[in-house]
């Protein structure tokens, strides 16, 4: 057996897609954003049951309402891990179970740009299923055990928002409130309103792009509402671009930024 080598001119012809996620605080617009992207190949996975905004967004869409159902949607979405073994989650047994439910997977082929909204709520589903866990009680007393419980959440919500981004070649745009709070040293600061700090701390980590939606002061006084895009910004919100394709701030149009950044990783082959 030959080593399965990808070349530069297969994996450049590979469809690629942009793992983002989008902040901003509650109120902003960040689930309005979805009357952006195309109906016909968006998949709006609605964790809040709060549509009310994007009730005239006639796109598909799905609503798990526990932690177990999320699950076997992030490995429907995205396929299995072959690495993992048979009684872990997203290995090649869970893909079977959840395939024999949900069905063929090539119905999935329509759409190019997963929508999940929002891993604030994601994480509150999260945490009440770790409490129920045998982590989340203490071996010595039989009593509950905060730390065991968090411990496990934070390993869970990273294990699925990772497999969800492994999505190949499809868009995946998760949503989170940010909270304005201050420090220890009475400093104003943004972070994601997410239960435990491990998540929060590496989501950033795992997907390509993390965006803010804010409300900008233009110099006459007057308002606007932007994508803060860059690390360095002198508004002190969340933001990252691996692309390099986006200015610091970038109208609020989510189809736009999106495919701002995946003209990125469109680079020419060798025979062009």
């Amino acid at each position: 057996m030959a080593l399965p080598i990808i070349t530069a001119d297969e994996r450049l012809r590979e469809k690629q897609g942009v793992k983002l996620v989008l902040l901003g605080k509650s109120g902003i617009g960040k689930t309005s954003q979805l009357k952006t992207l195309p109906e016909a190949s968006t998949l709006f996975v609605d964790l809040e049951a709060g549509d009310l905004a994007v009730k005239d967004w006639r796109g598909d869409c799905v609503r798990p309402s526990t932690w177990p159902e999320f699950r076997d949607l992030v490995v429907f979405l995205a396929g299995p891990n072959p690495a993992l073994p048979a009684d872990a989650p997203y290995s090649e047994a869970h893909y079977r179970h959840v395939c024999e439910r949900y069905g063929d997977p090539a119905q999935l082929a329509k759409y190019d740009t997963y929508f999940v909204d929002s891993i604030t709520v994601l994480a509150r589903l999260a945490l009440v299923w770790a409490k129920t866990q045998p982590q989340a009680y203490s071996e010595r007393t039989g009593k509950p055990d905060t730390r065991g419980a968090y411990g496990l959440l934070g390993s869970e919500l990273i294990g699925a928002l990772t497999h969800l981004q492994h999505a190949r070649g499809k868009h995946v745009v998760f949503v989170a409130i940010l909270d304005e709070r201050l420090d220890d040293f009475n400093r104003k600061v943004f972070v994601p309103q997410i239960e435990g700090a491990k998540t929060a701390a590496e989501l950033p980590g795992i997907v390509d792009e993390v965006v803010t939606l804010a409300e900008i002061k233009a110099e006459d006084g007057s308002s606007y509402r932007a994508f803060v895009c860059h690390t360095v910004n002198p508004y002190g919100v969340p933001a990252k671009d691996r692309s390099g394709q986006l200015e610091l701030l970038e109208p609020p149009n989510l189809r736009a930024l999106i495919d701002k950044c995946a003209a990125a990783t469109r680079i020419p082959t060798s025979k062009e």
